[in-house]
């Protein structure tokens, strides 16, 4: 019997195992390969970019990121494009670029030799039992099952664990994020684009420079009408400069947004949530990575006096990224009702002007 099985080997799962992974016997899954280099069509529909909140978290761990793991350009501009309201502002702000699934695969590489990582896998249910948690999951078409005293969903956004274990409770708001990949053309620039478009969607979409390629991203209403929205985005883009051609590769993942800290599910008994899974993201810019090493580092601190009544301890140490999701939602208006951002970007406060 393991102490600890965590489903999900993404910057919370492997952080947790990170911290913990000294003190009990712990067991890691995830569904990639972490032995594979997938190249840019195997990555994570993820922009893949570090925010300051996300690096303020990995000096705070005291790491470093590898050389391997980066990406050029870096970023210190944001190019805010209103459609709408035919405003353009640039922003400073400071992002590390990186290859997401290089980064991932780093953070599982650190963990203690005494975690098990099981990777190819795909978690299929639990089951809380007296005393313990029977979990399966199967890898080439064979079926397993393995007992801890504690299961963590670190699995995502559309976790399975919480739709299976939680489902009756309030969720985030639920997106499709689509994301396609071109060789850089027109209106690549060394920035990252922030663009808004109420006919398109309640959120936001994204441009990101990629070596030698560009990522448009969008995070949409869920239905066949994505698709045809997507299209529409990038059709509207020709007039700011964007010049994408086709394709090179399209990936797809659920994005969950939390409108309210009710909508926050941080697990109960024996299974505890963290990450995207526990709905730790930022409602007003979609960044999940500084979120996911906080709820980790928040679980691994209740569990410093045991897996007895950690749970209780949990709860108390989300408080404060719980006020933080709060925040966020309070900042969205400003953002995306469509009036109020058009008087925030036309007084030009805190844009700089960009030399080109």
């Amino acid at each position: 019997m393991y102490d600890i099985i965590i489903v999900g080997g993404g910057p919370a799962g492997s952080t947790l195992a990170r911290l913990v992974g000294d003190r009990f016997r712990v067991l890691l899954l995830e569904k990639r390969s972490f032995t594979e280099d997938m190249g840019f069509i195997g990555q994570k529909c993820c922009g893949g970019l570090l925010d300051p909140d996300a690096q303020r978290m990995l000096a705070r761990f005291g790491i470093g990121i590898p050389k391997d793991v980066l990406m050029s350009p870096q970023l210190f501009a944001v190019r805010t494009i209103d459609i709408k309201n035919r405003i353009e502002r640039y922003y400073q702000r400071h992002y590390i670029n990186i290859d997401r699934n290089a980064f991932d695969r780093w953070l599982v590489s650190i963990v203690p030799p005494g975690v098990t990582v099981i990777d190819g896998c795909i978690y299929r249910s639990c089951e809380d039992k007296d005393g313990y948690i029977s979990v399966r999951f199967s890898q080439d078409g064979r079926e397993y099952e393995e007992k801890a005293k504690l299961l963590v969903g670190a699995d995502g956004a559309f976790s399975g664990i919480r739709r299976q274990c939680f489902g009756h409770l309030p969720s985030p708001k639920l997106y499709i994020c689509i994301q396609e990949w071109y060789r850089a053309g027109g209106g690549s620039r060394n920035y990252y684009g922030a663009i808004f478009d109420d006919d398109i969607t309640d959120f936001y979409s994204w441009t990101i420079p990629k070596e030698d390629r560009i990522i448009l991203g969008s995070a949409l209403a869920p239905g066949s009408d994505a698709l045809r929205k997507f299209g529409e985005l990038k059709s509207r883009l020709r007039d700011h400069g964007f010049d994408f051609g086709a394709p090179m590769t399209r990936h797809g993942a659920y994005l969950c947004r939390p409108l309210s800290t009710g909508q926050v599910c941080e697990g109960s008994r024996r299974i505890a949530l963290v990450g995207e899974a526990a709905g730790f993201i930022s409602p007003s810019s979609a960044e999940g990575i500084s979120y996911a090493f906080r709820s980790a580092l928040a679980l691994a601190r209740a569990l410093e006096d045991g897996i007895d009544d950690c749970m209780a301890r949990y709860r108390k140490n989300l408080q404060t990224l719980k006020r933080n999701i709060l925040l966020k939602n309070l900042k969205c208006p400003a953002m995306y009702n469509r009036s109020l951002r058009k008087l925030a970007m036309r007084s030009g406060l805190l844009s700089i002007d960009v030399v080109e």
